[in-house]
């Protein structure tokens, strides 16, 4: 059974791949310098861009397929430069294989490709921690996930997540404040309910 949604489980592939890549590449380059083929150990490398492109394509596809529902509680321009630097990693990691797997090819053009490669592995580090960061901004700074959040119960917190969802007070706090002063502002609602019955 697949998680529903499911961008949130398939982005940490991109991410993880965008850190190991660098590693993988520099042990390749010491292990045909120490004597292995370069095929052999370079293939290595070339599979680790591959999974790196694959899993970017569908990081991408999952999120645009989210992307109004979460623009339903946070700001537009928000979710555009996530989705933006999404598609950068995207096109940086593709980029990326074709110059790997030019390392598998044998003599001088072998050599250079593996070179560029590996310091272009460090590149796609740093368009990952952009794509990262914009990503945990969205969830943990402007509460995204709150639109796939269930009301534990009903009454006055069912309302307010309603509310919410429809651009209501709650989504406006959220916007200028994070998730923190929401709920802050949510929790003094609720006992100043509690205190009218």
């Amino acid at each position: 059974m697949l998680p529903d949604p499911l961008h949130p489980a398939i982005v940490h592939f991109p991410v993880v791949l965008s850190v190991l890549i660098p590693l993988v590449a520099v042990g390749a380059l010491w292990a045909i310098r120490l004597g292995a083929r370069p095929t052999r150990a370079w293939g290595v490398t070339t599979g680790v861009a591959a999974a790196l492109a694959l899993s970017a394509w569908a990081a991408v596809q999952t999120g645009e397929q989210q992307e109004e529902r979460v623009e339903d509680v946070v700001a537009e321009s928000r979710v555009e430069q996530h989705a933006e630097a999404g598609e950068t990693l995207l096109f940086t990691s593709a980029g990326l294989l074709a110059v790997i797997a030019l390392g598998l090819m044998p003599g001088r053009t072998g050599r250079i490709s593996r070179l560029v490669g590996a310091a272009g592995t460090l590149v796609v580090v740093a368009v990952a921690y952009r794509v990262g960061s914009s990503g945990g901004d969205l969830v943990y700074k402007y509460n995204a996930g709150a639109v796939y959040a269930t009301p534990s119960g009903t009454g006055a917190a069912g309302g307010e997540a309603g509310e919410s969802k429809k651009g209501g007070a709650g989504a406006e706090k959220r916007e200028t404040g994070g998730a923190g002063e929401k709920s802050v502002t949510g929790e003094k609602k609720e006992e100043g309910e509690k205190g009218e019955r």
